[in-house]
């Protein structure tokens, strides 16, 4: 059986915290930022967790299953 390849724009995109959940970035935060407020792109910096649906999925993707 060949090696599982890792989805290289999963691997770009999430990050494992210690505790072994995984980290992801907001959308909407790279360009047409004139008409956003202040707050919508200050709340958009901070990093989130994959939701608890979608764990399943980025785990394959990044070939930890």
């Amino acid at each position: 059986m060949p090696k599982m390849k890792t989805n290289s724009g999963a691997k770009k995109r999430f990050a494992l915290t210690g505790t072994g959940k995984i980290k992801r970035k907001h959308a909407f935060k790279s360009h047409i930022l004139t008409k956003k407020t202040k707050k919508q792109k200050r709340n958009l910096t901070h990093t989130g967790l994959v939701a608890s649906v979608d764990v399943s999925n980025v785990k394959q993707m990044l070939c930890m299953k």
